[in-house]
């Protein structure tokens, strides 16, 4: 019983695609790319966001929209008064 030899994945690959199709494993694909470039876009945000003392945006929206309806809002920060 050992390590599965590339015959043993390529026909896992073959009922795989049987069962799901061609199409269905395509949108999977792009939908985990998407998601992958979303989370390193996000990533690379907060590191901008920490590095220049800012901190993060918390209006940014699912689907790269940030802040589209809250272009004309100021944001500010309430202190209290030491």
């Amino acid at each position: 019983m050992g390590s599965l030899s590339i015959w043993h994945w390529l026909i896992v690959l073959v009922i795989v695609m049987m069962v799901f199709g061609t199409k269905k494993l395509k949108n999977i694909g792009s939908d985990l790319g998407s998601a992958v470039k979303g989370f390193k876009e996000g990533m690379r945000d907060g590191d901008a966001d920490a590095a220049s003392g800012a901190p993060a945006s918390t209006d940014k929206q699912i689907g790269g929209q940030a802040g589209a309806a809250k272009k004309d809002t100021i944001d500010v920060e309430a202190k209290e008064k030491s």
